[in-house]
């Protein structure tokens, strides 16, 4: 079962027990939150519910892992032949949510198929992701040998 949510002025397609980073939200570390806009509910070889804009009665609850800052965004700006030059940045405020529930109506539309089994954290999603960017370079690196090799 997955949703797709609108939060921050962006979409999030989101299943339960996904880690999310949207813009900030204002809770605290540790508690829950719900969010109602809905766009669109499916999965499961259940029918697709398409809102509009939402989907009546439905609600995707999350915890709040933390509050962090995304990466620094550097802007420069520079007038040419006039000694003139600008540089700055900034760091976006963010959320990091662990989806919990996908309800429609009130009713839970997540089985809990994973039951006893406890959800990622977020060094298991970190170990994932450097896992897949690393087979990526190994692909990477044998094209580029091949290709070397290609003319000798």
């Amino acid at each position: 079962m997955f949703a797709v949510i609108k939060t921050g002025g962006k979409q999030y397609k989101v299943a339960k027990n996904d880690i999310v980073t949207v813009e900030r939200l204002n809770a605290e570390a540790g508690s829950s939150v719900e969010l109602d806009s809905v766009l669109m509910l499916g999965g499961d070889g259940a029918a697709t519910t398409v809102g509009s804009p939402y989907v009546d009665g439905a609600a995707v609850n999350a915890e709040v892992l933390e509050q962090t800052r995304g990466p620094k965004i550097h802007w420069f700006k520079k007038r040419r032949r006039k000694n003139s030059r600008r540089f700055g940045g900034h760091k976006q405020h963010q959320t990091v949510l662990r989806i919990t529930d996908i309800r429609k109506q009130g009713e839970s539309l997540v089985a809990d198929e994973a039951e006893g089994k406890a959800p990622p954290t977020r060094a298991d999603l970190k170990a994932r992701t450097n896992q897949a960017v690393t087979e990526a370079h190994r692909i990477k690196a044998k094209t580029v040998r091949r290709r070397n090799t290609v003319g000798a």
